[in-house]
């Protein structure tokens, strides 16, 4: 089965975002063919949590958390990723109440 390019996705899941009043950015642009993409989650209380897609068993790549606590610990596991992967992209997602939208139909 053919996979959407990392640039297109990226650009759907802004406007999904955007679409619901979402505030999101892009922190950092990787591959637009293929490079692997990283959801920020600010809560804006000094707290984020930091997605990044796997590869389940069953062959589906659901949305799993890589690293979780104050936002300068989980910016500085995007840095620690980004300095191995200078193809990956960081998406930034702003929602105090903790909206992120990855587990919506089309972007889990």
């Amino acid at each position: 089965m053919a996979r959407l390019t990392s640039g297109l996705w990226v650009d759907a899941y802004l406007r999904r975002l955007d679409l619901d009043l979402i505030p999101a950015f892009i922190v950092a642009r990787g591959d637009a063919t293929a490079g692997a993409v990283l959801v920020k989650l600010a809560t804006l209380d000094g707290r984020a949590q930091v997605f990044q897609r796997v590869m389940a068993m069953d062959g589906s790549r659901p949305w799993d958390v890589l690293a979780e606590g104050a936002e300068t610990e989980v910016d500085a596991a995007i840095t620690r990723q980004r300095s191995f992967d200078p193809d990956l992209w960081v998406i930034e997602v702003e929602s105090r109440q903790g909206r992120h939208l990855l587990d919506q139909p089309g972007l889990e």
